[in-house]
């Protein structure tokens, strides 16, 4: 694996390292929700939840949808899926380990 698809990883987990997103990642582990509920589990402000959620969503980690003047947010399968087989990968030796190089 190459340098660029390290520093790609790195940004997804400076995503994922503030624990309100770590929440929000959690909440929709049990499938889609609307952002009001959300809302309804932290106490912080509109605004702030709508940071977090752009955020989440520009790296690819929810996705979004709007049901008239509603938004529901879920989870990205593909991404979380990604996430996981790079920790895997990162974190069990194999024939072309960066410690073998």
């Amino acid at each position: 694996m190459d340098k660029q698809k390290y520093q790609e990883k790195a940004e997804i987990f400076k995503v994922l390292s503030d624990s309100n997103r770590l929440q929000i990642v959690d909440m929709l582990s049990c499938g889609e929700m609307c952002v009001c509920k959300i809302l309804e589990r932290f106490d912080i402000t509109q605004p702030t939840l709508s940071h977090h959620l752009k955020v989440l969503s520009d790296n690819g980690i929810i996705t979004s949808r709007k049901e008239a003047n509603w938004i529901h947010c879920k989870l990205n399968d593909k991404k979380i899926e990604e996430i996981i087989r790079f920790l895997q990968f990162i974190s069990n030796d194999k024939k072309d380990c960066i410690c073998k190089k």
